[in-house]
């Protein structure tokens, strides 16, 4: 091989392509020429001094950082005795110094010309090794390409993994009860939902909202709620199942979540979240259809401060939960149980706190909550929305009015009053927010005590409860494990058994 295609190779095996902003070097090659005899790199500077036809040329140029392998002892800053000295540097400019060759002095050849068989195996060796290198590297590229493959079929596809859980005996509470009290307690594997969203046979839209549609389902005899979104609902979607995914956020007065997934059948996009099916609806259905007992008053009541106590609190520790705030509590987003005890739900606006970091995790969607049952300091933007507890206290103005809601339907003596919505007699069925600006922070007015509640010790409690959620400074209002203690206090002292 002629010695100069040797220098040429080994300028090419350098990759002299411009890297980004890092090194600057001398530069000797031909082109570069129009930069003024100076490249940039990543990598190393290079000086090579070699005896090419029995002179000596100097050579300086760029490495870029990939080509610089093995680590510690980079090919192509190794020198050849006798043939090549060679220098990498790693500072600006570095390689301007000037390498001598050194002398050989207990070789008897020294000084002789070396042969083409000598020069192609000093250059086919470095080359040799680094191709063996380019396809160990490839070997274990394809290596994790598979190993991740197989992962993401066990998620879906592996019907084996499938079968630990998906017994043909298994109902989803098993399901649900094994993978929550066994593991992290943030709902079932992802390959699990998949096959329990694709297996659900819809029955009958039981409602409607914003979202989407509120569907009952069946699987395996039993029967399931699927809330399907509009594909331009996304990100509530996304949201809502995110936030139901939360460590340690399973909770018997927190509606049970069971699975999240999107099908898309070439026309359009289906997103599913399916939940625990209840079939006396949301608190909003039962109270216009039945009155209450002052136990069931209490029961509701105090289930749903449970329900947003839990929301509420941090639990600590590698398998802890952040405090989360709903930001859109209603009567319309608590369901009521079979045992007429509730479990809170449409958790699409809630926000997460790390007190670790400090910092609120603010849903990405463009809506805002119900006008009807916004705090003060919401309707006039003075929310500190850099502060959680802020949320927090909103929420706890919004389980006042719902206990307005719940009190009012309370048959207590026989008298009881037909229901009606939080500040129904003051606004209009749809009230825009300046119109409850005006009413909750301008007239500074609430929903009406009736007197006669006084009559009863637990009518009475729950309007003292009412009148400390309903404060106008946010700080001064209970919170969610304070009223748990005084409604826990209070089913004690009227005899319950909840």
């Amino acid at each position: 091989m002629d010695p100069r295609q040797i220098l040429r190779l080994l300028i090419v095996l350098s990759g002299l392509n411009r890297a980004c902003d890092a090194l600057f070097c001398n530069c000797t090659t031909p082109h570069c020429e129009k930069d003024g005899f100076k490249c940039e790199t990543n990598g190393a500077c290079v000086a090579s001094t070699s005896i090419i036809e029995g002179q000596e040329q100097h050579v300086r140029l760029c490495i870029q950082k990939e080509k610089l392998v093995p680590p510690g002892q980079p090919f192509y800053c190794l020198s050849a005795e006798g043939l090549m000295n060679t220098h990498c540097c790693y500072s600006d400019y570095c390689n301007s110094i000037d390498l001598r060759l050194p002398t050989v002095t207990n070789d008897p050849g020294a000084g002789q010309d070396w042969g083409p068989v000598e020069l192609t195996a000093v250059v086919a060796g470095p080359v040799f090794v680094l191709c063996v290198l380019v396809l160990l590297g490839l070997f274990l590229f394809q290596h994790h390409q598979r190993a991740y493959g197989h992962r993401q079929r066990l998620e879906v596809d592996d019907h084996s993994t499938e079968h630990m859980f998906l017994a043909k005996d298994k109902t989803l509470q098993d399901l649900i009860y094994d993978l929550s009290t066994s593991g992290s307690g943030s709902g079932l594997p992802l390959f699990v939902q998949r096959t329990v969203a694709r297996t659900i046979v819809l029955q009958e839209i039981i409602g409607k909202g914003r979202f989407g549609e509120v569907w009952r389902g069946k699987w395996r005899g039993g029967d399931v709620a699927v809330k399907i979104f509009s594909s331009r609902e996304e990100r509530s979607w996304f949201r809502e199942a995110e936030i139901y995914q939360t460590i340690m956020l399973r909770h018997e007065n927190i509606l049970g979540f069971i699975a999240a997934d999107n099908k898309d059948n070439g026309t359009w996009t289906q997103l599913w979240l399916v939940s625990d099916y209840h079939e006396n609806g949301s608190l909003f259905d039962y109270l216009n259809r039945y009155s209450v007992t002052i136990e069931g008053m209490i029961k509701l009541a105090l289930t749903a401060a449970s329900g947003l106590a839990h929301l509420h609190m941090e639990i600590l520790g590698t398998q802890g939960k952040p405090g989360i705030a709903h930001r859109d509590l209603k009567s319309k987003n608590i369901l009521v149980k079979k045992n007429c005890t509730c479990a809170i739900a449409d958790l699409g606006l809630a926000v997460r706190h790390e007190s670790v970091s400090d910092t609120i995790d603010i849903a990405p969607n463009q809506r805002v909550g119900t006008k009807r049952y916004m705090a003060p300091e919401v309707l006039e933007e003075s929310i500190n929305m850099r502060h959680f507890d802020s949320f927090k206290c909103a929420d706890i103005y919004a389980l006042g009015l719902v206990y307005w809601e719940i009190a009012r339907r309370c048959n207590a003596g026989g008298i009881h009053e037909e229901y009606q919505l939080p500040y129904y007699d003051l606004v209009p069925s749809d009230p825009s927010i300046e119109e409850m600006r005006k009413v909750v922070c301008d007239q500074r007015l609430r929903p009406n005590i009736p007197n006669w509640w006084q009559s009863y010790e637990a009518l009475r409690v729950m309007g003292k409860i009412m009148r400390e959620c309903w404060y106008a400074n946010g700080a001064a209002r209970l919170t969610a494990l304070r009223i748990k203690k005084t409604l826990s206090q209070l089913s004690v002292d009227e005899d319950m058994k909840i």
